[in-house]
């Protein structure tokens, strides 16, 4: 199995920049690859951004020029920064990792709002 913790959500101004955390622990080596997604306010998920164990990236159109998707050398946690964020941006992030099974983990809350 694999757990998965995301971190560094909360309250920013229009404009602001958050850097998430997804920490993979438990049979990590199974991973190919870490997507970040959103759930803006019940709606469905949003994928937002992928990196794969080789440290290929891969970005949806409504953010490739504002986020940046990226992994540590251990390659256990991986980040997304986000830049220029606006209210669209707000929802719970969460992190997924595919390899043989798929995971996810709880999310964390990024609210955007002056």
């Amino acid at each position: 199995q694999v757990q998965l913790v995301e971190s560094g959500g909360g309250l920013v101004q229009p404009g602001g920049s958050l850097r998430l955390s997804c920490v993979a622990s438990g049979n990590i080596f199974d991973i190919n690859t870490i997507a970040w997604y959103r759930r803006p306010g019940g709606s469905q998920h949003e994928w937002l951004a992928s990196i794969t164990s080789t440290g290929s990236t891969d970005y949806a159109t409504s953010v490739k020029d504002r986020f940046t998707i990226s992994r540590n050398t251990a390659g256990n946690t991986v980040y997304l920064q986000m830049n220029s964020l606006n209210a669209a941006d707000t929802g719970v992030y969460y992190c997924q990792s595919m390899g043989s099974r798929t995971y996810w983990g709880q999310g964390t809350q990024v609210t955007v709002s002056s």
